[in-house]
């Protein structure tokens, strides 16, 4: 299953954080598997928040998450 995410700069992360994107669910930036800062699609397509309106319009790649070590490394 494909998941699409928008890509963001680490300056937008940084503004992200915090901030609600509806009434009762905040932002929550995370790193892909190039370290790139992403936000998830239904963020994007979902955003009521309009000091932040510029995520609206960002364009959706897809996701390729990091890797997760194995349990015996944990």
């Amino acid at each position: 299953m494909s998941h699409l995410v928008g890509i963001i700069t680490e300056n937008q992360k940084d503004e992200l954080v915090g901030l609600k994107w509806t009434d009762d669910t905040y932002f929550n930036p995370l790193q892909d598997i190039n370290d790139n800062w992403v936000i998830s699609e239904e963020e994007v397509n979902g955003n009521e928040n309009t000091s932040v309106s510029w995520v609206n319009s960002l364009t959706l790649s897809e996701y390729e998450p990091k890797p997760v070590p194995p349990f015996d490394e944990l």
